[in-house]
């Protein structure tokens, strides 16, 4: 094994950042509100740790309160407590924020504890050691330095919450362009197709020239906007579906939340608060009719795993080139990829972080 190596046994438990959050002497600032901050308070509260208070941006403050305490700005915080360590609780790919947040990391301990996404559990010590063999195998499967590179920091970043080895392994989205090598003959998936940004992503790249695009969006709302951004496509050249990406056909009780993070939930407070409904979901195979692709987008909020078994026969019989993200699910990083391999032992895998803090932005490109 190379000394550069990530070793779970040698890690060091001191430098987990949810002991550090508990032994520390200094306030706890939380930076954000919403999803994000509940769920690391959720885990904070699990291990006796207290906030000290909260802030925003100051154009997000505008006499906000959360959890009982009035949000403030950065300049107020700094008058009431001469040193603290910042939590930041909210997900950006926003230059101009991270930026922000590396000039705060520059003054103030800041970290960014890692939670899923989707589900329970954590990236920890204890999860690594259980997981070591795994690991290890995922190393041996992946085609370059640089994505063992990126595995060993995304490993120490989700044990830390350190955003200086998160940025430390980021690589410009437009990587992605070089690794896939997109052309002007695709027949083209697209799972967690949104409002249809990324298909018109697809379609820059390739002149408007393809074979056909299939495009799979659960949320109604966000369908609506993708059928009319992409009016002016044919529908023979165009099969849009307001459903989900599955292991097979069936029903699924659909979760609408604000923008991309929506997902799938058995929560019935969910249904009778009315944000909760019934969506069909179908499997990659049977949308394709045993037609081939050769490109499939897998970004389907903590669905990853369910939608590449709805894959298998497409992927063992035609290889598509795949982009899988990897960040929903605590498991997603190591077992997506072994997955896949399982499926179809002759793909070439790449693991790249696009910048983004948190590690949302984690994807593996499969050629």
């Amino acid at each position: 094994m190379e000394e550069n190596e990530f070793v779970p046994k040698s890690f060091d438990p001191a430098l987990d950042v949810w002991t550090r959050l508990s032994e520390t002497k200094k306030p706890i600032i939380m930076y954000g509100m919403g999803d994000g901050a509940e769920k690391i308070l959720a885990v904070m509260e699990k291990y006796g740790i207290e906030p000290a208070d909260f802030m925003a941006s100051d154009e997000f403050v505008r006499g906000h309160s959360f959890k009982g305490h009035r949000v403030k700005k950065l300049s107020e915080i700094e008058e009431l407590y001469d040193d603290f360590i910042v939590v930041i609780c909210f997900g950006t790919a926003i230059p101009e924020v991270m930026e922000n947040i590396m000039r705060i990391s520059e003054k103030y301990e800041t970290v960014a504890p890692d939670v899923p996404v989707i589900g329970d559990g954590l990236f920890d010590g204890d999860y690594i050691s259980d997981h070591e063999f795994e690991i290890m195998t995922l190393k041996t499967l992946l085609a370059d330095d640089q994505s063992r590179e990126c595995l060993d920091m995304l490993m120490k970043y989700r044990i830390t919450g350190d955003i200086g080895i998160l940025r430390e392994c980021e690589s410009p989205r437009e990587e992605m362009i070089d690794i896939l090598n997109i052309n002007t003959n695709e027949t083209y998936v697209d799972l967690g197709a949104y409002d249809g940004d990324t298909i018109e992503e697809f379609l820059k790249l390739t002149n408007k020239q393809f074979q056909r695009i299939y495009a799979l969006e659960p949320d109604r709302r966000s369908f609506t906007k993708l059928r009319r951004r992409l009016y002016y496509i044919s529908a023979n050249l165009l099969v849009a579906k307001n459903a989900a990406a599955w292991s097979s056909n069936t029903k699924l009780m659909f979760y609408n939340k604000a923008g991309r993070s929506s997902s799938f939930t058995d929560n019935i407070s969910e249904r009778t608060k009315g944000r909760g409904y019934e969506t069909e979901a179908v499997s990659v195979d049977s949308l394709l009719s045993g037609k081939p692709a050769t490109l499939i987008k897998y970004d389907v909020e903590g669905s990853e795993r369910e939608a590449l078994l709805g894959s298998e026969q497409t992927i063992k019989m035609y290889k598509p080139r795949l982009i899988v993200s990897l960040y929903h699910r605590v498991e997603d990083l190591i077992e997506l990829p072994l997955l896949i391999h399982e499926l179809n032992p002759n793909y070439k895998m790449f693991l790249r972080h696009h910048p983004y803090i948190p590690a949302w932005d984690t994807d593996l490109y499969c050629l």
